[in-house]
């Protein structure tokens, strides 16, 4: 098995970030051209991940649910930090904070329109820490 890990900065807000980009590139050089299956793991109690379709208004739709779901407002009983932080505890329920996809041929196996998307509701920690690990299948391209 091959990890890496990488770290992000979000925006500080609600906010959705496209790691496809990330993700491909390490799946790319660790597979060496054969099979296997990526994890990728956000190691935060207040992230989560989703596999996606990204722009055409999807991810705007996603934190618009998200922000009914799960109001940013005082009634929260995890209620340090920020006016409804405890929401932020409560996404990796509904957004988990790990995905696996298929490596084919050192490529991801995405759908046309599917992206790997970090979503962070807390505005109180925007350092944030992506680890990708690939099990290859051994095999020689």
């Amino acid at each position: 098995m091959k990890t890496t890990t990488f770290r992000l900065r979000t925006v500080g807000s609600e906010s959705i970030t496209d790691i496809t980009a990330r993700c491909a590139a390490f799946a790319q050089d660790a597979a060496d051209g054969g099979d296997g299956l990526l994890n990728i793991f956000v190691p935060h109690a207040t992230a989560g991940l989703a596999v996606m379709e990204l722009g055409a208004g999807s991810d705007v739709d996603l934190l618009a649910l998200l922000a009914r779901f799960l109001p940013a407002d005082d009634s929260w009983r995890h209620a340090h930090g920020s006016l409804g932080h405890g929401r932020s505890h409560v996404l990796p329920a509904f957004l988990p904070p790990s995905a696996t996809v298929p490596v084919i041929g050192g490529d991801l196996s995405l759908g046309t329109w599917q992206s790997i998307a970090l979503v962070d509701l807390n505005a109180d920690n925007t350092d944030r820490t992506v680890r990708l690990s690939l099990l290859s299948d051994g095999a020689a391209p």
